[in-house]
C-alpha cells in the first residue's frame, strides 16, 4: 500500500529517516519546456529539520537548467533499496549562493562520505563509506593511499584521471519537501 504523507503528519516516522539516512541513489524527476519529464539518477541530502532535499549540480547541469526555466516548478526525488521506496516532492528551486552551496556540499559528505562505525574502532575512525562517485577508494577522497579514480599512483597512472564531482558543483537544486510517499519503508 502507498502511504502519502503531506506536512500536516511530521515529522516523518523513524523508519522513514533511517531510509533516507543510508547513501543510496535516487532518482530526481523534473520538466523540460516541452512537459516532458527528465528522470536521472542523483544522490542527495536530507533535512528533516527546514523539510529540504538538497542536490549538488553544475550550473549547466540539463536539471538545473530545467528548474531555472520554470520558476516555482515542482521536483520529486525516489529512493528504492529492496521492495521499499520513498518519494519527496516539492517546489525546487536552484541557487549558486555559497552559502548554500557550502551546507550542500557538507551534507552531501556527511551522508556519502563518512566513516562506518560497524568498521571502525567505535570511536568514528572507521573505513570510509563508498559514496556514489567514487569516496572512500584507496586514493579517493576519505581513501587511503594508492591509486584509484581521483589520484594518481596505482593502475592507470599517468592516465586521463577522473576529477572529484565536489570540485564542479557550482549549485545547489533545494526542493522544499510538502509531500512525502512511501511505501514497504
Amino acid at each position: 500500500m502507498v502511504t502519502p504523507q503531506d506536512t500536516k503528519t511530521w515529522p516523518l516516522s523513524e523508519t522513514i529517516e533511517n531510509f533516507l539516512d543510508e547513501p543510496a541513489i535516487a532518482t530526481l524527476t523534473t520538466f523540460r519546456p516541452d512537459g516532458s519529464p527528465h528522470v536521472v539518477p542523483v544522490s542527495f541530502s536530507w533535512d528533516a529539520d527546514t523539510r529540504l532535499v538538497r542536490i549538488m549540480v553544475g550550473a549547466e547541469s540539463k536539471k538545473a537548467k530545467n528548474l531555472i526555466a520554470a520558476p516555482g516548478s515542482r521536483a520529486a526525488v525516489c529512493q528504492a533499496q529492496g521492495g521499499g521506496w520513498v518519494t519527496l516532492e516539492g517546489t525546487a528551486t536552484v541557487t549558486t549562493e555559497a552559502e548554500r552551496v557550502a551546507e550542500g556540499r557538507k551534507r552531501y559528505i556527511n551522508r556519502y562520505r563518512r566513516p562506518r562505525p560497524e568498521t571502525g574502532d567505535g570511536n568514528g575512525n572507521g573505513a570510509p563509506r563508498r559514496g556514489p562517485f567514487g569516496g572512500g577508494r584507496p586514493g579517493g577522497p576519505g581513501g587511503g593511499p594508492g591509486g584509484g579514480p581521483f589520484a594518481g599512483g596505482g593502475p592507470g597512472a599517468g592516465q586521463r584521471r577522473r576529477t572529484d564531482p565536489l570540485d564542479s558543483w557550482q549549485a545547489v537544486i533545494e526542493i522544499a519537501v510538502d509531500r512525502v510517499m512511501s511505501r514497504n519503508v
